[in-house]
């Protein structure tokens, strides 16, 4: 049995997990996937990191997982509960001194997304969710996403420096989801081999494939999780 914290993304809530929670449950996994505050922006990267962890026993070690811009905040909860692992899924992969606002440039996130969009005829980041983030989430549930939305992350959080001087000493595991066209699969490829010095293992599904493929983001967690030793 593993515990599991499951760290949403930018504008989401733990919901976001709710069908990968169910299956890892369902396979007796204890999950935790909470809500990090919203609509505060004095709020820091740390205080994500606080809250994320604030319902959770010390001394209960974890595999944290980091969906999207959850992946500035994962790397901080091994300052707070023993961690056994961190996993990026289609996360956001910090380095010491760069801000959230800088990762952007920094690893040419634009430029990957217009020459994929060129293509593509246009799918990748294209100004309709429904197209670029939930292509392939069932309808309703895009449409409850949406509603979830809310103004997480925080001003300070987007343009503080990430605060570690560098990412734990841990095994660490990158789930890159073949159809995002958001984060595009070669561009997040290349910035895990240069940001990690791993190569990722790749899953079916769009940025959002907690929602759109619960079994395989579960199944996925569950592989590489086993290979933590």
């Amino acid at each position: 049995m593993t515990t599991f914290l499951l760290i949403h993304g930018g504008g989401d809530t733990g919901w976001a997990w709710h069908r990968v929670q169910a299956a890892l449950e369902a396979r007796g996994h204890r999950v935790f996937a909470p809500d990090l505050p919203g609509d505060d922006d004095a709020l820091t990267l740390d205080d994500y990191a606080e809250a994320a962890v604030a319902d959770i026993e010390e001394g209960t070690s974890l595999v944290v997982v980091g969906h999207s811009f959850g992946g500035f905040t994962a790397p901080l909860v091994a300052a707070l509960r023993p961690v056994e692992q961190i996993v990026f899924l289609a996360g956001m992969v910090p380095r010491p001194g760069e801000s959230p606002e800088e990762w952007w440039g920094n690893t040419g996130s634009a430029e990957a997304v217009t020459a994929q969009a060129a293509v593509d005829g246009g799918l990748t980041g294209n100004s309709d969710p429904f197209i670029s983030f939930y292509h392939d989430v069932p309808r309703v549930l895009a449409e409850e996403a949406m509603s979830r939305e809310r103004a997480h992350p925080s001003v300070a959080a987007m343009s503080t420096p990430w605060p570690r001087d560098a990412l734990p000493d841990l095994p660490t595991a990158f789930l890159l989801c073949r159809d995002d066209r958001f984060f595009p699969a070669a561009f997040m490829g290349r910035m895990v081999r240069d940001r990690l010095g791993i190569e990722p293992e790749e899953i079916p599904g769009s940025h959002c494939a907690p929602l759109s493929n619960p079994e395989d983001v579960a199944d996925a967690l569950e592989r590489v999780s086993e290979r933590r030793e």
